[in-house]
């Protein structure tokens, strides 16, 4: 199973980066896994400005940066969005990003790994929604991190005193990705027999 995990910010100095580097070791633990790193500081798109909505545009032709990032997230079986929390909400680069896809998240599950105040809780609710409307499938599991940055290193490692929680956040990042791969496997097939 092809895992896309998506960085969804760009700021100078986020703490996202390293929030994704411990989501992505745990999906590079599991077995039958590729993982793939889909981070949007990568991608200057701009605004969204197609005139007609990507699901409903035959004759579509993105620009070639938006073309590579849609093929690419086309390849995925299933994707992880690593997010923080701005504003009550998921940052601009990353809803941007989300508003050029047409078919990519169609009947594809989706774990969401935030982080921030309230550990994202926030942005999580408002990124299921979208996820929703491009067709996506939000797992109910997921991540909410309160205090990531100080928890987890610059190389991704978390801090042993809380890795070691029977309730932390460990244990939500490891059922949340067993589940994702529950979803995965049975939207994979069902998407087979169509």
């Amino acid at each position: 199973m092809k895992i896309i995990l998506i960085i969804g910010s760009s700021r100078p100095e986020r703490k996202t980066e390293k929030f994704a580097k411990w989501v992505a070791d745990g999906i590079k633990s599991m077995n039958g896994v590729e993982l793939e790193t889909v981070d949007l500081k990568e991608y200057d798109f701009p605004n969204f400005n197609e005139p007609i909505s990507p699901r409903f545009n035959p004759d579509r032709k993105p620009e070639p940066k938006v073309k590579e990032y849609l093929d690419k997230l086309n390849t995925a079986d299933a994707f992880v969005i690593a997010t923080p929390e701005y504003n009550h909400s998921i940052p601009g680069v990353l809803k941007n990003a989300l508003d050029y896809v047409d078919w990519q998240f169609n009947k594809k599950p989706v774990a969401i790994v935030s982080h921030g105040s309230a550990g994202g809780a926030r942005a999580t609710e408002h990124l299921k929604g979208i996820v929703s409307e491009i067709k996506g499938v939000a797992i109910p599991a997921g991540v909410a991190f309160t205090g990531a940055s100080e928890y987890i290193d610059d190389n991704g490692k978390l801090n042993e005193e809380l890795k070691a929680k029977p309730y932390g956040p460990q244990t939500a990042l490891d059922a949340t990705l067993n589940e994702l791969m529950w979803y995965g496997s049975a939207l994979a097939e069902a998407r087979s027999k169509e």
